[in-house]
């Protein structure tokens, strides 16, 4: 499966990240299939391609918790890019009922 995830740049103790799609099973630095955008904490910066990340979530892609906040806080920030709806976790399915009791 296909995740949104950071990916960590930059010197010791001047990190910055790249968002990414990745295969889920690769390591947090290994090799990427798309970079979708960039993210300094330490600046305040977060720039994102809105449109790819809309792309890759159509797909399936499923962003990690600290993506998907970033996601929702780019989309606020640029209200002229493409909307983008993130998809919330899978809840667990309730389970189903017995069968129905026959009327008496």
């Amino acid at each position: 499966m296909v995740k949104l995830r950071l990916r960590r740049v930059g010197k010791r103790n001047q990190l910055s990240y790249r968002i990414v799609a990745i295969e889920e099973r690769l390591a947090r630095d290994g090799k990427y299939i798309e970079l979708l955008g960039e993210y300094n904490p330490r600046r305040a910066r977060l720039d994102m391609n809105l449109e790819r990340v809309e792309y890759w979530l159509s797909k399936g892609a499923q962003p990690t918790n600290t993506t998907r906040q970033l996601i929702k806080r780019y989309a606020k920030e640029h209200p002229a890019a493409a909307p983008v709806e993130t998809p919330e976790p899978a809840a667990e399915p309730a389970a189903e009922p017995g069968p129905a009791e026959p009327a008496v």
